[in-house]
């Protein structure tokens, strides 16, 4: 048996919220005038569950919700007040990764050949997490028979590449105007794995420069979070492409611990969500401020803000 969700439910009916997620694939929230050169980015906080992907799904929507960094569009939403422009997926992870290569999928996966550019098999594609997971993030296995070829293509034309083209976008247009641009790209991880309250990745000193690092760690222990660099996540895909320090490109991934504002088992807001997301409001503000002059490449004309 093969899963067509393209445009149909296992019922038959109309899938709106495909429908939706072809019509804008995530949102984009822009600030009055970008003041600052920072550009944030959850690729993992989307909620919209097509129909035709549920009703083919061994899971249950809370079991692929598991996959979700829920509610950290929300939590970091005071970005944009600072400033900043925020793109938010609005596809969920389990049905399609942004923060994985395009090519990293898993061919087995499929009922023929692909006609898409596939990766040598690596880790996370062999463990079901490629750029169409195979598995939700506590293993368990997602489809009950394989996905029509054209799914892949299908999913990387209609909400991968336009959430990846619309970043690269704003990044650039950062650069140009700012002389720097900084992707903060925002997650959340599993309290279970998890001991730190913030785990800040810059893939071991590649994506951003020491002094972007440095004033990320303390401003988030300024506001009363503990912080680790690096482990158990030092950044994903778009912490790999998108950061190039040298060129004035930086990339932080930002990690921050569900128990504090989660109830993980209902994937719904704890009490302490508003006041966690003040705090993280906070130390985006101390971040956001740092001196453009010290993320800009070395020897580069200084450019000011509009």
């Amino acid at each position: 048996m093969t899963l067509d969700g393209a445009r149909t439910g296992e019922d038959g009916g109309s899938d709106l919220a495909l429908e939706s997620l072809h019509a804008r694939g995530f949102d984009l929230v822009l600030p009055q005038r970008q003041s600052v050169p920072f550009v944030f980015a959850s690729p993992h906080s989307g909620r919209v569950y097509p129909k035709s992907f549920t009703a083919t799904s061994r899971l249950s929507t809370l079991g692929l919700r598991r996959s979700e960094d829920a509610f950290v569009d929300e939590l970091f939403a005071s970005a944009v007040e600072l400033g900043a422009p925020m793109i938010a997926a609005r596809f969920p992870r389990a049905y399609l990764d942004a923060n994985r290569a395009p090519g990293e999928l898993d061919p087995a996966m499929f009922d023929g050949v692909l006609a898409v550019p596939v990766d040598p098999p690596g880790a996370r594609v062999n463990a079901g997490l490629g750029v169409i997971p195979r598995i939700v993030r506590d293993g368990a296995e997602i489809y009950h028979a394989k996905l029509a070829v054209r799914e892949a293509e299908e999913r990387l034309s209609r909400l991968y590449r336009p959430y990846h083209t619309m970043l690269a976008k704003m990044l650039e247009e950062t650069r140009a105007r700012f002389g720097c641009a900084v992707l903060i790209d925002c997650h959340s991880m599993p309290s279970a794995a998890a001991i730190p309250d913030i785990v800040l990745g810059d893939r071991y000193g590649m994506s951003a420069t020491h002094a972007l690092m440095r004033r990320a760690e303390h401003d988030f222990e300024h506001c009363g979070f503990t912080v680790a660099r690096n482990t158990p996540y030092a950044g994903g895909y778009s912490t790999h492409v998108y950061g190039r320090p040298m060129l004035g490109h930086h990339a932080l991934q930002i990690e921050v611990n569900r128990a504090l504002y989660l109830d993980e088992e209902r994937i719904e807001q704890n009490t302490r969500f508003e006041r966690v997301a003040g705090r993280i409001g906070q130390a985006l503000r101390e971040l956001t401020a740092i001196d453009p002059a010290l993320l800009r490449p070395s020897g580069s004309r200084a450019l000011a803000a509009e």
